[in-house]
């Protein structure tokens, strides 16, 4: 097996894993601060998606798109929280769940509404276009690697913000007694508010540059939500760390498993039999990752025991 192919799939793993990590940051930064289960995490995906596709339309500007689609995605979702999520939080998880599958419908309703049924398509900048060679000869897609560095930035970021800044100490205190830090004269709603608009925006960010790599369409942010919530159980609630390296785990087997499994099964069977048999197993295999995970740490990887 050629060790270029290996190398171009591991960075099509660690790219994707990358871009869940946007969407999975934001998920268990709102889970593990408001005990909330928000299943319009998607629908700020798509919003974000959307928003860079129709401000690249208009202005022929990528980085103008990527700053309407952090600004659409949180200004969303601060909106939401105020309207709707503030009224939940003392709700059980069964109305969290009914009421944000309604935000899911309205989301993709009223964006079919403002922009139709059919795919936007948004284009790789001149500048980001084009393969950049890497060690050992390898041609990799400039675009793609500049999504790695740009995600790790923003973990990067993200981690010092919750690790050293006055706000991320709110936030994780707020993780932890939400009471004591309300006590103590920290404006509670506000904090909410700010959280999940962050976590709105790093959806909206991530929709945004995915939006490069497949077309911008209705229901784009479902499959993508599925696996934020992969990527948080294996990772730890509440874990900026765990949401990264679940992200990358998760990654790498959904991208490495797709490929290699159906050759592996073609060394010992007909290559009709071996691609059906191991297609099938390359969809389950971030589930079994995740089911051992948990028979071996139920919390997470980097969940707090109880």
């Amino acid at each position: 097996m050629p060790i270029v192919l290996i190398a171009e799939q591991v960075l099509n793993g660690l790219q994707f894993g990358i871009m869940l990590f946007l969407m999975a940051a934001g998920l268990t930064l709102i889970f593990g601060v408001m005990g909330l289960i928000n299943l319009a995490h998607g629908s700020l995906y798509m919003v974000g998606a959307f928003a860079a596709a129709a401000v690249a339309g208009w202005t022929g500007s990528f980085f103008l798109a990527l700053l309407a689609a952090l600004i659409a995605a949180a200004c969303a979702g601060a909106i939401v929280e105020i309207v709707v999520i503030r009224r939940l939080y003392d709700r059980d998880h069964l109305d969290q769940v009914l009421a944000t599958f309604a935000l899911i419908l309205i989301f993709s309703e009223g964006t079919r509404w403002i922009f139709g049924s059919f795919p936007l398509f948004l284009d790789i900048p001149d500048y980001l276009a084009g393969p950049v060679t890497l060690p050992g000869g390898i041609q990799y897609p400039l675009y793609r690697i500049t999504l790695i560095a740009a995600g790790l930035l923003v973990a990067s970021g993200l981690g010092l913000m919750i690790a050293k800044t006055r706000i991320g100490i709110q936030i994780r205190a707020g993780e932890n007694d939400r009471e004591m830090i309300a006590a103590l004269g920290v404006d509670i709603s506000k904090l909410y508010t700010l959280v999940f608009a962050l976590g709105a925006a790093l959806a909206g960010l991530a929709g945004a540059l995915v939006g490069t790599i497949q077309s911008v369409e209705v229901g784009m942010g479902e499959p993508v939500l599925i696996l934020a919530f992969v990527v948080i159980v294996i990772g730890g609630i509440g874990s900026i760390k765990g949401a990264l390296i679940g992200s990358i785990l998760v990654g790498l087997t959904d991208t490495l498993g797709g490929v290699f499994l159906p050759q592996f099964f073609q060394l010992f069977m007909e290559p009709a039999s071996a691609t059906s048999i191991g297609s099938s197993l390359a969809s389950m295999a971030i589930y079994i990752l995740m089911s051992v995970i948990l028979i071996w740490r139920p919390t997470g990887l980097f969940g707090s025991r109880p």
